[in-house]
């Protein structure tokens, strides 16, 4: 096993000294993708800044410009043109369009065009594709995620690093909110400390009432009257909120 990543390791470091030699030269880096490399390696090689005609030269040369795998590797590559991004784009799978959609070097226009396409395609995605597409997503994907009706597809979103409070916020203002957002949110260590999403859940009607009350006292004035002036809210919140600010001097 050792000697083998050896080996693997001094061919990547042997490609990639070749396409530095190659240079622009398109034909020359044409021919060192006719020497029988592993698709390992060469997914290794293009993790590195190779001249933009090696990049080229993958993107046009079958069979390496039919393998997604690789496709993504030229996408996200330091030399990568924007203009090679979108034209390849649309030929990638949904895990390497998340790559590029984080790939932070990425041209914004490409990392966008991921976006996009990802969003596209939730509706066709199996549940365990969604559950680890919400855990890797963009906060760009995350306010689709949020609104999916499976709870495990919600709690991978809302563990999501990248996931915003204002993004959190604004779904859970949503009049079709699920309860599996409401109650995730609420489970989360991370949200439920969080003062602007306990305030959003008792402005939401969907929320449990018990839910709903439990918030109720960690409230500031200025809240509790806003939500005893909430019509649309059960009466038992608007209650308890007027009760909690009399008993403030509020």
């Amino acid at each position: 096993m050792a000697r083998t990543r050896e080996r693997e390791a001094a061919a990547v470091d042997t490609l990639f000294q070749e396409a530095l030699q190659a240079g622009e030269n398109r034909a020359r880096a044409r021919e060192l993708l006719t020497a029988g490399h592993d698709e390992s390696v060469l997914a290794a090689v293009l993790r590195r800044a190779v001249p933009l005609a090696f990049l080229e030269a993958v993107a046009g040369t079958a069979p390496w410009s039919e393998r997604p795998r690789l496709l993504a590797r030229v996408v996200t590559s330091p030399r990568a043109p924007r203009a090679l991004g979108l034209r390849l784009i649309g030929g990638l799978q949904w895990r390497d369009l998340a790559e590029v959609a984080l790939t932070a070097r990425v041209s914004a226009a490409v990392r966008f065009r991921a976006e996009s396409l990802l969003r596209d395609g939730l509706a066709d995605m199996r549940l365990g594709d969604r559950v680890t597409l919400s855990r890797l997503a963009t906060p760009a994907l995350l306010p689709e995620l949020l609104r999916d009706r499976e709870p495990r597809v919600i709690e991978a979103a809302l563990q999501n690093p990248r996931l915003r409070e204002e993004d959190l916020v604004t779904a859970l203002r949503r009049d079709d909110v699920s309860r599996s957002l409401v109650e995730g949110a609420l489970e989360s260590h991370r949200w439920r400390t969080s003062y602007a999403v306990r305030l959003a859940l008792v402005l939401q009607p969907r929320t449990p009432l018990p839910l709903a009350l439990q918030q109720i006292s960690g409230l500031v004035p200025r809240d509790l009257r806003r939500v005893s002036l909430q019509a649309d809210l059960p009466r038992l919140v608007r209650l308890a909120a007027e009760s909690v600010l009399e008993s403030t001097g509020g």
